[in-house]
């Protein structure tokens, strides 16, 4: 797709995935590219604005949440190519382990619904349990077993570190986090694993010509993956 076009846009959030992008541009500019890069701080708007084609591409979402836009939305946005992990994690100004959580604690997660999901995985450090059957698209009403009779709140994902003082514990896109000036491997209580399937990609509004989308022009001209 790049190798193709002399000029590509592309919306992103602004840390780090514009940051990223800004690494790779001065790769395409030598390729015959000029990247423009457009900052959002909201996950709807660099999908709408790529379906209508008013920019090329985007970078800030994972495979699931793509799937749950294009199914609540009836788009078609495809990934180009997988390019790094963003570990999500569970913070708090409170607390200094999640064993501090006191009875009734006041719990805000992401309210789109993979986001919300991937929060709800608190399940693995043991705060709650969920229906088997949830999946990725887990909801509050999906938890069966809450020890601590914890109140889970849904925000708007940007939101949640503004919040954070105000809570007992956030579980924040490490995006949103890296731009409060968190630091995810030091700060956060818990932290998703390397296992993690949510691999932020590239998302495109147009299938390659042979309808495969494996990224591969991508690839070779900015060595992003």
């Amino acid at each position: 797709m790049a190798a193709q076009a002399e000029s590509l846009s592309v919306a992103a959030t602004a840390v780090p995935h514009a940051e990223i992008l800004e690494f790779v541009k001065p790769a395409l500019a030598k390729e015959g590219v000029e990247l423009n890069i457009k900052v959002f701080t909201d996950y709807v708007q660099p999908n709408v604005l790529v379906v209508e084609k008013r920019l090329d591409a985007n970078f800030f979402q994972h495979q699931p949440y793509l799937d749950e836009f294009n199914k609540s939305r009836g788009t078609e946005l495809v990934s180009v190519v997988g390019v790094h992990v963003e570990p999500f994690g569970a913070y708090s100004s409170q607390h200094k382990s999640l064993a501090d959580l006191p009875q009734a604690a006041n719990v805000v997660i992401p309210n789109d619904a993979t986001n919300g999901g991937r929060a709800l995985l608190l399940q693995k450090v043991g705060i709650i349990t969920l229906k088997p059957e949830a999946g990725i698209l887990a909801t509050p009403k999906d938890i069966v077993e809450n020890p601590k009779a914890i109140k889970v709140r849904e925000l708007e994902a940007a939101t949640l570190p503004r919040v954070l003082t105000q809570v007992d514990l956030a579980l924040i896109n490490t995006n949103y986090a890296l731009e409060a000036k968190l630091n995810p491997t030091k700060d956060a209580l818990a932290i998703e694993g390397s296992d993690s399937p949510y691999v932020n990609i590239l998302g495109d509004n147009i299938k390659l010509s042979n309808g495969s989308n494996d990224g591969k022009e991508w690839e070779r001209d900015t060595d992003i993956a």
